[in-house]
């Protein structure tokens, strides 16, 4: 029942991000601005569906490993995949020594699971399958997929956003009021941003329960954020905000607007919720 009420948030605050770029098309050019309100989402979608997998590994500069490289990481994906039915992800290690962990793909068949080198050295064997867990429970329920989305439809709303307020439309669909379009300008990205975010947030809990059911217990994965969270506030992960919300805890960028609109919930209601089950 809790899975269900998720994805049911889920797919309301989708549907409000892509009400909102439908809207700010609208507003530039009335009905006939539509279509390409939504070629624009089209293209963006695309882009990030076959390619921002590619891209999140790069700024990483992740490289991918085999059995030889690393057997416990390695192996721990492997056994956790299979217990998940799931076809085994591409492994990755990042030399970052900010201690994270991060899934994608476009869907179960095309993903890649990716830890630091922070993480392999702080972390005991069956923290390390907590937070593996965590991650192929975002791939098998194609969270990847979803935030990307919301990433790309929140960013396409920047856009029109911004060609709205620099002279794109009738200024009197925007009400005759330059007021009205710089609020337009300054309103509509929060809004979509804190839609994202909160789609974020909600798959977050999701994956902590699914990751620790597929453990048996909720306590490995609860142990691996505290420590995480801990290292991560001392240590920069140099990542754009906009892919914060990828990492299995937020990433210390040293972004006064990461701290404002943060990507996950907090470390302590997670570890609260996961010691109870």
């Amino acid at each position: 029942m809790y899975m269900i009420w998720n994805n049911f948030k889920t797919m309301l605050l989708m549907s409000g991000l892509m009400g909102l770029c439908l809207a700010i098309g609208y507003l530039i050019g009335g009905p006939q601005a539509l279509v390409p309100a939504l070629i624009l989402g089209g293209a963006m979608n695309f882009v990030a569906f076959f390619f921002s997998d590619k891209i999140a590994l790069a700024i990483v500069r992740a490289v991918e490993i085999s059995e030889n490289d690393d057997p416990a990481l390695w192996n721990s994906v492997r056994m956790l995949a299979e217990q998940a039915h799931i076809p085994m992800p591409r492994v990755y290690i990042s030399p970052a020594a900010a201690p994270n962990a991060f899934a994608t793909g476009r869907s179960p068949r095309h993903s890649a699971v990716c830890v630091t080198a922070g993480l392999r050295r702080i972390l005991t064997t069956d923290e390390l399958a907590g937070v593996i867990a965590h991650e192929l429970s975002h791939v098998k329920h194609r969270d990847i997929l979803i935030s990307s989305v919301a990433a790309v439809i929140a960013g396409a709303i920047s856009v029109l956003s911004y060609t709205m307020f620099w002279g794109g439309g009738d200024r009197d669909r925007r009400g005759g009021h330059p007021l009205i379009a710089l609020l337009l300008l300054v309103l509509a990205p929060i809004a979509a941003s804190l839609i994202q975010l909160a789609i974020s947030r909600s798959r977050e809990f999701e994956a902590d329960r699914s990751g620790a059911n597929l453990l048996g217990s909720g306590r490995p994965l609860a142990r691996a954020l505290q420590k995480l969270d801990n290292a991560s506030k001392n240590i920069p992960l140099p990542v754009p905000d906009s892919q914060a919300n990828m990492f299995i805890v937020a990433p210390f960028t040293g972004s006064d607007f990461a701290k404002l609109f943060m990507t996950h919930p907090p470390v302590e209601k997670r570890v609260e919720r996961l010691m109870k089950m």
